[in-house]
């Protein structure tokens, strides 16, 4: 007679209590998203009606037209036959090429069985002839108008990003050996880490990109020592301890955006902007915007030109004795230093002596990938949100930008964390893309309409700042603009009309890379390289091809460049030496102030 197998009960109510804890935590994270829906009414940065329009007037204009999807359909089935030959020949122990190759820096397919075992090989190749045949069809529908066009080739390249074999246990070769090796301990620590995940998020998937745990800013990030010296309801103004006995004697002011933190600037010593200008010999001051809340939703763009910039000026003059500065303003920072350039020239107040200009767009009549969130729909649907709430959450903006980066910024993550199970590693930029920041209403509906729907910086008297037309052909002040090859949030070709709008001398340089990578990028480092013209056609494209290429950092070009505005030297001033008193040590509150407080 067999013996009946015997089973610890302590492991048996171990599983219980460890199902009872999973319930438990699913349930207050279905209740969570609930509540977080009826707070947002449902509010989303993608308009799906928008975009199902889109594609309903896609199918439209491809009905019309069948012999063009005829044509694409014939060849992708002779592409389909060529990989059939080409598997068939490697089955039998040939050599053969492939038939489809993923692009130049698509890390999905890094893993050697991608290339070595076959039948993995055979899915990634499928998977890629798919994805082009898919995204050359829907991209050359006839008569379609070029915004829905737009997001049309977005949204498909969304739903193919998402359908990669790499984003399933069961066709990523790396999750099944992990698998194998762990007896499947990855995916259970993944269905942990998703579940912390959805916590975190309040019910909200907010993907962990690092582990936030290894940061904190004024410690490890944004750690350059200064002083706060002046604050108001927008803005800290932070004075950086000088580095060098002798600095020049006009001070430097840094004007950031505010739909992110400004120590993208100050991440580490061997990547500071911040630091390294320091150590140029320039007295520095920088803005920290607020992280506001619903009693700042009055504040419009005007009020961050008076309160920000405006503001800055008046306290360096308090702190240093001195009436001119130079100036620097970085993507949305850079847009609201345009605005407040030619509303100073109007006005007559040369106190800014010189400009740089970072990944600044002057004409929005081409913004890239941004265009395909913001229609006249999207606006109402969104100006009548933050009317209700005050401000724009932080989460949409990001979950925007990791759209526009959909690989990189949340399906390698999925497959890190939720997949492979393993733990975020610690990434000081990424803490920083996670650290985002509130939008106030007016503010937002007032850019969105002003500036970026009516492009309203070029166009005269179009935006009024305080009373006063604005017209940037009458900005004379002297200007540095740097803007980035890859940039998919600041189109480099929407920088460079400031070399024909703009009344004074502009030297326009174009670095290599993005939009972060592209401008923090320290002489230290040896990468990219960057191109400059002394010439300045209308045309954009006749620049580059003119422009000479040099290895290395822009901002050793632009070092030398601020120098020739920076004046004598004279003795290093410390945060207080003059009428402003500090505050409080760098970095300051503002800047501690996250989304979730």
């Amino acid at each position: 007679m067999s013996k009946e197998p015997e089973f610890d009960t302590s492991d048996w109510a171990q599983v219980g209590a460890n199902w009872a804890a999973l319930a438990e935590k699913s349930q207050r994270i279905v209740q969570a998203f609930a509540e977080r829906q009826a707070e947002d009414g449902g509010f989303s940065i993608v308009d799906t009606q928008s975009v199902n329009r889109a594609f309903l007037e896609m199918m439209t204009k491809m009905a019309a037209d069948p012999f063009r999807l005829a044509d694409a359909q014939v060849q992708f089935w002779q592409d389909s036959a060529r990989l059939w030959q080409s598997m068939a020949l490697r089955m039998q122990g040939q050599s053969a090429e492939s038939v489809a190759e993923p692009n130049a820096g698509d890390r999905r397919f890094k893993d050697p069985a991608w290339n070595d075992e076959l039948v993995f090989d055979y899915i990634k190749q499928s998977y890629l002839l798919s994805s082009r045949w898919m995204e050359s069809v829907v991209g050359d529908v006839r008569g379609l108008d070029p915004q829905d066009k737009e997001k049309v080739e977005f949204y498909t390249r969304q739903f193919l990003s998402a359908l990669s074999p790499s984003n399933f246990a069961m066709t990523n070769p790396a999750v099944l050996k992990k698998t194998t090796e762990s007896g499947g301990e990855n995916l259970v620590k993944g269905l942990e880490h998703l579940l912390e995940d959805l916590e975190k998020g309040k019910g909200r998937l907010k993907i962990s990109m690092t582990d936030e745990s290894a940061f904190e800013v004024g410690k490890n990030v944004a750690a350059s020592p200064g002083k706060v010296v002046f604050q108001n309801e927008l803005m800290q103004l932070i004075q950086y301890d000088p580095t060098t006995e002798k600095v020049h004697k006009r001070p430097m002011l840094f004007v950031p955006p505010w739909i992110n933190k400004f120590y993208v600037m100050d991440l580490q010593p061997k990547n500071s902007l911040i630091k390294w200008t320091v150590d140029q010999g320039h007295t520095l001051f920088v803005i920290s915007w607020v992280n506001p809340r619903k009693e700042l939703a009055h504040k419009d763009f005007q009020d961050y030109m008076r309160e920000g910039p405006l503001a800055a000026l008046d306290a360096i003059e308090q702190a240093t004795g001195e009436r001119e500065v130079n100036a620097l303003g970085f993507c949305i920072g850079g847009i609201l230093m345009v605005a407040t350039l030619a509303y100073m020239a109007a006005v007559g107040d040369k106190r800014i002596n010189s400009a740089t200009l970072l990944a600044t767009m002057v004409d929005l009549q081409d913004v890239g990938e941004v265009s395909v969130f913001i229609d006249e729909t999207q606006l109402e649907s969104l100006e009548q949100h933050v009317g209700e709430k005050g401000y724009l959450e932080g989460h949409h903006m990001a979950e925007m930008f990791n759209m526009m980066r959909e690989n990189d910024l949340i399906w390698s993550f999925v497959v890190n964390n939720y997949l492979m199970g393993r733990d975020p590693m610690p990434f000081d930029l990424l803490y920083w893309n996670a650290d985002s920041t509130r939008l106030p209403a007016t503010m937002l509906v007032t850019y969105l309409r002003k500036v970026y729907r009516d492009n309203g910086l070029m166009h005269p008297a179009h935006l009024v700042l305080d009373d006063v037309p604005i017209d940037i052909g009458k900005i004379e002040t002297p200007c540095y603009m740097l803007a980035t090859k890859d940039d998919h949030i600041a189109p480099w070709i929407s920088s460079y009309p400031a070399t024909q709008s703009f009344g004074g001398s502009v030297r326009f340089v174009l670095g290599a890379s993005g939009h972060i990578a592209g401008v923090i990028n320290p002489p230290a480092a040896n990468k990219y390289c960057y191109w400059t013209n002394a010439k300045s056609p209308a045309d954009a494209e006749a620049w580059f091809e003119d422009a000479e290429r040099h290895d290395g950092s822009w901002w050793a070009d632009w070092g030398k460049w601020l120098a020739r505005k920076g004046g004598a030297k004279v003795p290093a001033r410390k945060p207080g030496d003059g009428k402003l008193k500090p505050i409080e040590d760098a970095p300051g509150a503002y800047v501690k102030v996250r989304i979730s407080e």
